[in-house]
């Protein structure tokens, strides 16, 4: 069952709305920066439904699409970028229920992570609010989480039922490209040094034959 309760806005306040829409879109627009081929989800009910939560802002609210773990509550996400990422914030919006995570824990470049090694000590972790709108932001340490080629979020319990449902999480931050050092190899022209010169010509004095008439 989605979420219920949205507000509506009307007259200049739905101008705003909209201002606000197209702020919110610019800044949480990493999700066309993710290496979705590539991106997988752990525990998730229906194969490749998480990638379906990286989508637009404008679409944060369509809960046709949404990821449901399977076995348990833990859900777990390798998200790799097509280049490098300062990431700023994150916003997760799941059901009002009990269904939503309650707890997020984030890895930096650390790719093919399983659970068992989500264990061990996160980055940055944070306890969520239930969150059906996408109101709250959670902010990273952007000390720590500056170039970051793959993002891994694990999302270990939620408030109380057996399995997490998740309809979208939106990144924010900067992206840059990748740039891939190769072997530069260089031909330097030798340049002439002073002491050289003066050598060579202490040799020409010594070498060079007498005067004609000494």
């Amino acid at each position: 069952m989605p979420p219920h309760g949205h507000g509506k806005c009307c007259g200049d306040a739905h101008a705003a709305h909209a201002h606000d829409e197209g702020e919110q879109g610019v800044l949480y627009s990493l999700y066309s920066k993710i290496n979705k081929e590539d991106l997988e989800c752990l525990n998730e009910t229906t194969e490749g439904s998480g990638k379906l939560v990286f989508k637009p802002w404008e679409e944060r609210l369509n809960f046709d699409t949404y990821v449901e773990s399977d076995a348990d509550e833990e859900l777990l996400f390798n998200i790799p970028f097509t280049g490098n990422v300062k990431l700023k914030g994150i916003k997760v919006i799941g059901g009002d229920d009990d269904s939503a995570p309650s707890r997020m824990r984030l890895f930096k470049n650390r790719p093919g992570m399983t659970f068992d090694e989500a264990a061990s000590d996160a980055d940055q972790e944070f306890d969520l609010v239930k969150d059906s709108t996408g109101a709250a932001e959670y902010a990273t340490k952007i000390v720590i989480f500056q170039n970051v080629h793959h993002l891994t979020i694990h999302f270990p319990k939620n408030f109380g039922t057996e399995k997490t449902k998740i309809y979208y999480i939106g990144l924010k931050g900067e992206w840059s490209e990748a740039h891939h050092h190769g072997v530069t190899i260089c031909t330097y022209e030798a340049r002439p040094m002073p002491e050289d010169h003066a050598h060579k010509s202490h040799l020409d004095d010594i070498n060079s034959p007498p005067p004609v008439g000494s």
